[in-house]
């Protein structure tokens, strides 16, 4: 059994409610608490940063489920990061920049919501001149990195607004949290 810290980072504005981003986190506590140990935090209601650091002491793991807002975390979850990753508690000076992260043995997995296309990434010609998936977040792997935690393969949803398929997500959700922590789900 792990101890599982999920973070819903998303961020209301009247265009984006965060529906899916809540449906998506519900899910994840619900699959996850049936043979893990689940704490949550949903940044939009307010947080204690002590209490925080002390849920990223407790985890084995923490998900951090967010949109993508023009190619990066919505403001609160960049600030939630700021205030919560505190040098002393999360990380500390090395003698190789980078190397100093308190969090080590502890992994974490990304779980996004883009309106952009699948299509776009892998591909030369698209939009991010074929990155993929992981190198469009790598910004957000190298906070991580920082503080010294290792990546799960992530996971992603894409033409949300344009597209929405819920129900497709949800099924590939649950596909890929079997595929990271070898649960055995029922359908």
């Amino acid at each position: 059994m792990k101890n599982i810290l999920i973070v819903n980072g998303h961020q209301f504005y009247p265009y984006s409610q965060g529906r899916l981003n809540q449906t998506l986190f519900d899910e994840m506590v619900n699959v996850l608490s049936a043979q893990h140990q689940v704490k949550k935090t949903i940044v939009q209601q307010g947080y204690d940063i002590k209490e925080e650091q002390e849920k990223f002491q407790w985890a084995d793991t923490v998900i951090f489920q967010t949109p993508i807002y023009w190619f990066s975390l919505p403001t609160l979850f960049k600030q939630y990061f700021d205030e919560v990753y505190e040098y002393g508690v999360t990380f500390a000076g090395a003698e190789q920049y980078g190397k100093g992260g308190l969090l080590t043995g502890k992994t974490y997995m990304l779980s996004t919501t883009w309106n952009a296309p699948e299509s776009e990434y892998n591909n030369p010609e698209g939009f991010f001149k074929g990155l993929d998936l992981e190198g469009t977040l790598e910004h957000i792997h190298a906070t991580q990195r920082f503080v010294g935690m290792e990546a799960l393969e992530s996971f992603s949803i894409h033409d949300v607004i344009t597209n929405p398929q819920v129900d497709t997500y949800i099924v590939k959700l649950r596909e890929h949290l079997n595929k990271i922590f070898a649960l055995q789900l029922q359908a």
